[in-house]
């Protein structure tokens, strides 16, 4: 099968939770969807009573809620189980101060620990801040610091790069583990749980504009932005799981980002136990035959993943493939970069499905343009935008452009899931918004049948694996090495991961360059900010291009003279 041949790719049959996409379209309110919650009747708002609670009260406390695999490990916990397990953390956190309304960061891998520390935290009402695994001491610092973060949930590996020397706000620590692995002032949970009897609900309720998670997302100027979320992201996130995802109550769910990215907090356990599903957790690192016997073995029927990963795998060819049973699968969806149209080509070939793009942002809070399981896909697209959203791509002065042209993808507001603010910066919240549309930062084309195709960024941040990388975070670290005196940072076309981190340095005098200083410079990186910010090239000149009246380092100019070079 070629790319060409794939221009069009028609649906298979099934039964799909939204078959008539123009149909339900013209009709179609949010108003219906508030319907399908509890709180709609009651007026009592929480999210975690949703998506765990509420099933336990409905008769489906039996069902498996969560699967957790890591190599030889595996465990199985119901939803009865979550409750029980949420609830008695919501107690010991209540019991040490946490409150409603407060911040709890959580850092942790990617265990049943930090699903259920969400879970717990959300029942009081509190803001759950869950951190990616990889962070490294910059990245946890920056963010609690932001937030003056008085909780932290984490375990006795991860709290090493924990700086609490250099964040005076933090006052409880709660580690995983016995007492054996604290040190002074750090709370033992496995000791506290064991002392403190739980309080069989401990629901705190809580309205919808309630905050309910932050996430930061990097900009291509300044430090990451801590983006807020209210309860009533519920809403979408709910119905894009129903429509998109296509989940029913017998789903097995397998969405393969940690939590402590967006996607790892929404789909990773929002929207598949919103809509009663089983999710699957696989601990371990990336590993073809690992995520195969994932699918075989929890009998997988959705998957989320990102192009990096699936790509990946075509590269690792079709004998490993050849040894796993994953008649299971039957639906695929993409998200967090452009889907390669070879890698639909691929899906369709080796594992007999079309691959799913959908686009959606941290701000934004839930899917908006995707491509549905009952509709075409054009390969190349981003989809169209889901019943309840408009979209447009407008010019610089937020006026819409022809189909064909290119501009800035905008979206009408508002929408259920959209973000609630940026933590302690109105004016940047402000800034999102032109006549009425979110401004998305991507630019795009729009075709006559409403496919949206992206085109790339309008700035300067890079899309490196699915993850946001913002070039200033990364310069900002480079020059704390003692010989880098200047720095800019740009996103480099990648085969396999979309974009690399590539970064042009300036030396300070006495530093020559070398392959061993250059490796120093990209492991001090990696080990003060993040794995993926760490640059794969580093290139050296002896100036770097900038603006004549500010002195603004011109990264266009820089991947300007990187494409002539390919």
């Amino acid at each position: 099968m070629t790319t060409k041949e794939l221009d069009f790719i028609k649906p298979f049959e099934g039964d799909f939770n939204l078959h008539n996409y123009d149909k339900v379209r013209g009709n179609f309110s949010w108003e219906e969807v508030r319907q399908e919650f509890s709180w709609y009747e009651t007026g009592q708002v929480n999210m975690a009573y949703e998506c765990i609670d509420r099933h336990v009260s409905e008769g489906y406390g039996d069902k498996i809620a969560l699967h957790y695999i890591n190599e030889e490990e595996e465990q199985i916990f119901t939803f009865k189980e979550i409750k029980d397990k949420s609830d008695h953390l919501a107690t010991v956190l209540k019991k040490y101060g946490v409150k409603k309304g407060d911040i709890v960061f959580i850092f942790l891998p990617k265990n049943p620990e930090i699903y259920i520390a969400m879970i717990a935290a959300i029942k009081l009402g509190a803001i759950a801040g869950p951190l990616f695994e990889a962070f490294m001491e910059d990245a946890v610092k920056d963010r609690i610091s932001d937030c003056e973060g008085r909780f932290l949930i984490t375990d006795s590996e991860l709290v090493k790069r924990v700086p609490k020397q250099q964040l005076p706000s933090l006052e409880k620590v709660f580690i995983t583990e016995g007492p054996e692995k604290c040190e002074e002032n750090e709370i033992s949970l496995v000791e506290v749980l064991a002392e403190t009897p739980s309080e069989n609900n401990s629901i705190e309720w809580v309205d919808l504009e309630a905050r309910l998670n932050i996430h930061y997302t990097s900009g291509s100027t300044g430090k990451p932005k801590g983006i807020v979320h209210a309860h009533r992201a519920m809403i979408q996130q709910y119905q894009t799981g129903k429509w998109v995802l296509d989940l029913k109550e017998d789903d097995v769910y397998w969405c393969t980002a940690h939590p402590g990215w967006v996607t790892g907090t929404v789909y990773g356990i929002f929207a598949p136990w919103l809509n009663r599903a089983t999710i699957v957790v696989n601990g371990g690192r990336f590993n073809a035959d690992s995520w195969y016997s994932t699918i075989e073995k929890t009998g997988v029927t959705v998957w989320y993943s990102a192009p990096t990963a699936f790509r990946m795998l075509k590269a690792e060819g079709n004998e490993v493939l050849k040894k796993y049973n994953l008649r299971s699968l039957r639906h695929i969806l993409s998200v967090g970069e452009p889907l390669n149209p070879e890698v639909i080509v691929w899906g369709m070939d080796a594992l007999g499905k079309r691959i799913h793009d959908t686009w959606w942002m941290t701000e934004t809070g839930a899917q908006l343009i995707v491509n549905l399981p009952s509709e075409i896909i054009k390969p190349g697209s981003m989809g169209r935008p889901i019943p309840g959203i408009e979209v447009a791509v407008l010019d610089d002065d937020g006026n819409s452009l022809p189909n064909g042209e290119v501009g800035h993808l905008g979206i009408k507001a508002s929408w259920p899931s959209i973000m609630r603010e940026v933590w302690k910066n109105e004016e940047k919240y402000h800034s999102y918004f032109l006549n009425g549309w979110y401004i998305s930062g991507d630019l795009a084309i729009l075709d006559k049948d409403g496919y949206v195709f992206f085109q790339g960024r309008s700035d300067d941040m890079i899309n490196s694996s699915g993850e946001r990388i913002g070039p200033f975070e990364v310069e900002s670290k480079l020059i704390e090495h003692e010989a880098v005196a200047e720095a800019g940072v740009i996103g480099k076309p990648d085969t396999l991961r979309g974009e690399i981190v590539k970064a042009f340095i300036v030396l300070k005098k006495g530093y020559r360059p070398s392959a061993d200083l250059l490796e120093n410079i990209r492991v001090f990186v990696k080990q003060h900010l993040a794995a993926h910010a760490a640059p794969r090239e580093i290139e050296v000149l002896d100036e770097l291009p900038k603006t004549k009246i500010s002195g603004k380092i011109l990264r266009r100019e820089l991947k300007a003279r990187e494409l002539q070079k390919q």
